[in-house]
């Protein structure tokens, strides 16, 4: 191959790469639309208990960020079942006037390598901080932009510092 058509074919190699690297880049925006569209009626946090989910404290990251309130579902966590409609935890941002706003939701199960959309879970080994066996789990930050990944598990634009003012 002459030197003029190996350059045309790296060109077009590099303009495949970065047509794939765009369209996995609209992956994580598909799903974020998908889990929204979803998980909506959680906007208001009273949808969330009246479907079982009870919240545990706010969870702040040691080197900043934070996950929020977890409202969390047992039958969920104990079921196993990645569904897209049923979250196993719906994560809300404590405001300074007392209010919730929904930002995220999360995934879990003990059964992987575990995806949705296929997006993989990320792996808790146990011990860890929540006193529950090895997991896997993948937050899907749908609400509140995450500087850091739609798919990161803290997030340094939510705080928990409106539950430590208010009581």
């Amino acid at each position: 191959m002459n030197i003029h058509l190996w350059t045309k074919h790296l060109i077009n190699l590099s303009i495949l790469s970065i047509a794939a690297t765009a369209a996995n880049a609209g992956d994580s925006g598909t799903l974020d639309a998908k889990v929204r569209a979803a998980n909506g009626r959680f906007e208001n946090v009273a949808a969330a208990t009246a479907e079982g989910y009870a919240p545990i404290p706010c969870a702040s990251g040691i080197t900043g960020g934070a996950m929020g309130i977890h409202y969390v579902n047992a039958g969920y966590l104990k079921d196993d079942a990645v569904d897209l409609a049923k979250p196993e935890a719906v994560m809300y941002e404590p405001m300074a006037d007392g209010k919730l706003k929904l930002v995220a939701v999360e995934y879990i199960t003990s059964k992987g390598p575990a995806s949705l959309e296929g997006q993989l879970f990320n792996f808790n080994s146990a011990p860890n901080r929540y006193g529950l066996g090895p997991f896997y789990e993948l937050h899907v930050w749908a609400w509140k932009k995450n500087p850091t990944g739609t798919f990161a598990d803290m997030n340094p634009n939510v705080s928990c510092e409106a539950m430590k003012m208010g009581g």
